[in-house]
């Protein structure tokens, strides 16, 4: 479903390759459709885009809020529009109170009921939620791993914020703040939800690398536990280990600063009337 750049990747760039001696060609070509601005097309001569370097010193550090929301709008079958005020919901309503809600609670608490160290997981106390927990896990790496191979980007990184909406309705069903001197139920919740932490850094991590790596630093551990083929295992983190106090891995975004980049946007559409 490509456009006016489908000749050139399917047809003359591997005439190109084959002239010169290569060997390997494409075998495989996605396309995407474009990536409106506000309904109209992208142009730099214009100055109607957003541009990097502008972005990074207006939103420092939040590479990766404008890598999730451009993934979760990418145009696969047909056009799609960036506005700043998906954007802000984007990161409000999914990687702040989603994703990152999930793993701050699950860091706060482990701090409060299990001194700042994982706990350990008790096998026979286990129960219904915590195999059902579990296999969520098992079953998204296979389903990222799916769409990846089958180009299905935007429908990979929500399996991603799927998961992270299951831990905080795991937590919330758990309750371990409620149970008092029931140590074992306090272990074993905060066990899974801490081994779910890890498995979402390795999977958000192909989307969000600035953001796994910030996870990673939390939990102490190196950036190689971050490779593919450590998905799904629930001993990534070892009992007694002890981790980092949490950070807020995203940032809620203002209407004040939405407003500003709207506004910027309009003067450049003026200028160009």
């Amino acid at each position: 479903l490509g456009k006016d750049n489908i000749v050139f990747h399917c047809i003359i760039f591997p005439a190109m390759l084959k002239a010169h001696g290569g060997f390997v060609l494409p075998n495989n070509v996605p396309a995407n459709e474009f990536l409106n601005i506000k309904g109209e097309k992208v142009s730099t001569s214009r100055n109607w885009a957003v541009w990097v370097n502008e972005y990074l010193t207006d939103f420092p550090e939040m590479q990766d809020a404008m890598r999730y929301t451009l993934c979760a709008n990418m145009p696969e079958t047909k056009d799609n529009d960036f506005t700043w005020k998906d954007f802000q919901d984007r990161n409000n309503n999914e990687l702040v109170a989603i994703l990152g809600n999930f793993v701050n609670r699950a860091f706060v608490l482990m701090h409060k009921l299990c001194n700042g160290k994982v706990p350990p997981f008790h096998i026979e106390h286990n129960d219904e939620k915590d195999d059902a927990l579990y296999e969520k896990i098992k079953n998204t790496k296979n389903i990222i791993e799916t769409n990846i191979e089958t180009y299905r980007f935007r429908d990979a990184l929500f399996a991603v914020i799927d998961l992270a909406r299951d831990g905080n309705k795991y937590l919330q069903e758990k309750e371990p703040w409620k149970k008092g001197d029931n140590q074992i139920a306090i272990d074993n919740c905060l066990h899974l939800s801490l081994q779910l932490c890890a498995n979402l850094a390795i999977f958000m991590n192909p989307f969000l690398p600035f953001t796994a790596r910030k996870l990673c630093k939390m939990m102490k551990v190196v950036d190689r536990m971050l490779e593919w083929e450590n998905g799904g295992s629930l001993k990534l983190l070892n009992k007694g280990y002890p981790l980092a106090v949490p950070e807020l891995l995203f940032r809620k975004i203002e209407d004040e600063e939405i407003t500003f980049q709207k506004e910027k946007l309009e003067k450049n559409k003026i200028q160009n009337e």
